[in-house]
């Protein structure tokens, strides 16, 4: 049943990941408040289909109180590598109680139960935080984003190479965004999603080796799958840079032996339709590539 909706804030608004849940939002008439850290994106999220944009920093109790001042529901997704992750979350869940926000949509990751995974780990605090608020809430489980390709999807091209910090054999299920997003747009806008734990996963346990030859079939050529060195300059592989590569070690020692893996069956159930797949990503890269030759 699709509900009415009064002002719902996206935080993170002009991000990566939470600016395409503005979208799909807005396809469904909600009213969108956009939490930014940078008044120079506010045109950004504008164009999205946000109706009001506030700046703010979310450590700062009075702008969480502005961003929050009337606000029915949130959706929130923690800025990547934010170092504080578990405290910054854990208050902004603490604010949206004391606001009177009625439901608050998380976008964590799978498997936020794997100690080996800080960062995954520290999603753990906040969703007990939630689901102790007594708000309404959903907790979405997404897998690896297809999106996190797109950084080194020149070098690809350019190079003949698709390099990651891990093993070239172990396998990982992932997962479009926007595919995310437009479930966090029904948990916002409709009660079927309500008090729901969901895994977000496309089709497709995949290692390196199997995503390259996927790259090659679109692009028409050889692309090869090797691992990188964390030695490796970053500037030669579009990859992040040295101090974040460190930061992320533990994760990359974990892919090097398990990799990550899901289930598409609650995806596919939530939107009613196949998600999206990686190939069809690959190809939108190559024609993005294309046009802006």
């Amino acid at each position: 049943m699709t509900r009415k909706t009064s002002t719902i804030l996206v935080v993170g608004a002009a991000g990566k990941f939470a600016g395409l849940v503005v979208p799909a939002l807005s396809k469904r008439g909600a009213h969108i408040r956009a939490l930014i850290h940078d008044s120079t994106h506010s045109d950004v999220v504008l164009k999205r289909g946000a109706a009001e944009v506030i700046v703010g920093d979310l450590r700062d109790p009075a702008n969480m109180d502005a961003a929050l001042n009337g606000v029915e529901s949130v959706f929130y997704i923690a800025p990547t590598s934010l170092p504080d992750e578990a405290e910054v979350g854990k208050s902004i869940v603490k604010a949206a109680k004391q606001a009177g926000v009625r439901r608050f949509v998380f976008s964590a990751l799978i498997h936020p139960i794997l100690s080996a995974l800080p960062h995954h780990l520290a999603k753990v605090p906040v969703e007990d935080a939630i689901i102790a608020s007594d708000m309404e809430f959903t907790l979405l489980h997404p897998t690896m984003f297809f999106q996190n390709i797109a950084s080194s999807w020149p070098t690809v091209i350019k190079t003949g190479v698709f390099a990651e910090p891990w093993s070239t054999d172990t396998r990982f299920t992932r997962v479009d965004y926007r595919d995310v997003a437009e479930v966090a747009a029904i948990a916002l806008t409709e009660d079927r999603l309500l008090y729901g734990t969901y895994e977000l996963c496309a089709e497709g346990n995949l290692n390196r080796k199997d995503v390259a030859m996927l790259m090659g079939e679109v692009l028409g050529r050889e692309i090869k799958a090797t691992k990188l060195s964390l030695d490796k300059p970053a500037t030669a592989t579009g990859s992040p840079g040295d101090a974040q590569m460190t930061a992320l070690k533990p994760m990359f020692d974990w892919y090097d032996v398990h990799g990550l893996l899901g289930n598409a069956l609650i995806l596919r159930a939530i939107l009613g339709h196949e998600p999206r797949t990686l190939r069809a990503y690959f190809e939108e890269l190559a024609a993005t590539a294309m046009d802006a030759t």
